[in-house]
């Protein structure tokens, strides 16, 4: 059988000259900004007429560029050599830019599968990720007449080879920074995951439960479990309230506690402005500024081998599920009480035979 594996990921800007519509075509999105069309139009050219100049400049220090679709092909195309055994062919479908979901359709349509599977590399479900590009998929897909089984993958948070994979690097980062610091430094994991606005939890969206569930399952993996660690969320881009404390007010507590600081990318799979800028320049210069005395960043996966056999496995059990949805465990994988995660709003028909396990709490910190 001939198999489809639809890689989503948001996309980023190919030239200098798209950085603008993209930045308006992510901010157009109703996941993104849930206000009424002719509100969130005007708002979508405010908000990125707002930041033009810091957004251009901080893709100039990228070489004018976001890496990522490069990064998301190179994780394709070793995703199709592992799974080469089940005739799958690997695609790629960005968000707010090329190539577009539609034009993605057209490519699959043409190969003719026999079966497509739709493996978001966002591991934590969230509407304005995940949810976004599977409605987007649907839509274009219906429209282009591609009718064959489909599976979609909502979420793979805390499967196990992803969190070992994940776990791997973080023990790289730790080995690194304790070599360079001094022994009487402590030394803090800041596990940082994009932010979004309160309201979008207080809805219904899994996503920070996700998040805290994910950073659980590295941190059993971890080779030093009492290293200390935060949750922390980066990159607010609206007035609203959003989920706390921000990366910034972490790296701030930090100095405040003379303790150094190894960033971990848990919600990131690929590195992209968040990480190379954001991460990488910005927040070392505040975390210098506020006098944190090491700062350290963690690797994210892109194409290592044991991450990508993680997506493999994961693609693996999407395609013994069959059609519809699924998770990494097969059935529902997070809380009932989330009224905006997809089993919620669309029960598969096997959606209850398998009893979600609850989202272990997980503590704001461990200390050593």
């Amino acid at each position: 059988m001939k198999t489809a594996i639809v890689l989503f990921n948001l996309g980023g800007p190919d030239r200098p000259e798209a950085i603008k519509p993209f930045r308006v075509n992510l901010f157009s999105d109703p996941a993104i900004i849930r206000a009424p069309i002719f509100i969130r139009f005007w708002l979508a050219r405010l908000i990125a007429a707002s930041s033009a100049k810091a957004a251009v400049e901080n893709y100039q220090r990228m070489g004018g560029k976001s890496p990522l679709l490069e990064l998301t092909t190179q994780q394709a195309d070793a995703l199709e050599t592992d799974l080469s055994d089940i005739g799958a062919k690997c695609f790629i479908a960005m968000r707010y830019w090329h190539p577009f979901a539609a034009e993605t359709v057209q490519a699959v349509k043409a190969w003719g599968p026999d079966r497509v599977v739709l493996l978001p590399l966002y591991p934590q479900f969230s509407t304005t990720t995940t949810g976004s590009s599977l409605r987007d998929w649907h839509e274009q897909a219906a429209k282009a007449g591609l009718a064959v089984p489909t599976t979609s993958l909502c979420c793979f948070y805390d499967d196990p080879d992803y969190a070992a994979a994940i776990a791997a690097l973080v023990d790289e980062g730790i080995a690194d920074a304790k070599a360079k610091l001094p022994p009487d430094v402590t030394l803090r994991l800041l596990f940082s995951a994009h932010g979004l606005p309160e309201s979008i939890i207080k809805a219904g969206d899994p996503y920070q439960a996700e998040v805290e569930a994910s950073v659980a399952a590295v941190m059993q993996r971890l080779q030093d479990k009492a290293v200390e660690h935060q949750v922390c969320y980066q990159s607010r881009a609206t007035p609203q309230k959003w989920l706390s404390p921000s990366t910034v007010e972490a790296i701030e507590e930090a100095g405040h506690d003379k303790v150094a600081v190894l960033l971990v990318p848990i919600a990131f799979v690929s590195d992209h402005i968040e990480t190379l800028v954001e991460l990488d320049i910005e927040n070392a210069e505040l975390a210098h500024e506020a006098g944190v005395p090491g700062y350290f960043r963690a690797k994210v996966p892109n194409s290592q081998p044991a991450f990508i056999a993680a997506l493999a496995a994961i693609t693996r059990r999407a395609v013994a599920k069959g059609d519809g949805l699924c998770s990494h465990r097969g059935a529902r994988a997070c809380d009932v009480a989330h009224k905006d995660c997809p089993w919620a709003r669309y029960p598969a028909k096997d959606a209850t035979k398998d009893s979600a396990k609850p989202l272990a709490p997980d503590p704001v910190r461990h200390a050593a």
